[in-house]
């Protein structure tokens, strides 16, 4: 039976627009997973770090057979594909890959926690979701994610 999935997608370093479309590309050729749709792409600041540039985000909806972890490692090795370096947190990335939803389940193990520990707080991650599900409801909070945008606003952190 397919689970819905949600993947929060982020870029703010070379060609912003060609590496969020390369990566969709490459999700939507694996066999494994079904690329539903994608949201609309938002610009917005970065949070914390050093200096850098404003990032491009979106959100995909995907449906897979695969387990949680699968589709994790999977976003991982897009993420390498692209050049992906993880130094400290918040520095600039080619590609950002972050496993948001995966269905209904509630994930706690080393390296992978579902939903986004994090997501709720965060208007570039809600408002792609906005656009693509509102009715969604967190797994956590029982809330929508209409219900948890409007607990935020677009000043709010976006990194």
């Amino acid at each position: 039976m397919p689970v819905t999935a949600f993947v929060g997608v982020g870029s703010n370093l070379g060609d912003r627009q060609r590496t969020i479309r390369e990566a969709q590309s490459c999700m939507e050729s694996s066999s494994q997973i079904r690329f539903v749709k994608s949201a609309p792409i938002y610009e917005t600041a970065p949070m914390g770090g050093k200096p850098q540039g404003t990032y491009l985000n979106t959100v995909w909806e995907l449906e897979t057979g695969l387990t949680a972890c699968d589709v994790l490692n999977r976003l991982l090795r897009i993420e390498c594909d692209f050049d992906r370096v993880r130094h400290e947190k918040n520095d600039p990335r080619t590609l950002d890959l972050d496993l948001l939803f995966f269905g209904d389940s509630v994930i706690h193990e080393p390296g992978l926690t579902v939903p986004h520990p994090r997501l709720h707080e965060r208007w570039f991650v809600l408002k792609p979701l906005w656009d693509l599900r509102p009715d969604w409801v967190h797994p956590i909070f029982k809330k929508s994610i209409c219900e948890l945008l409007d607990q935020v606003s677009e000043n709010s952190p976006k990194r």
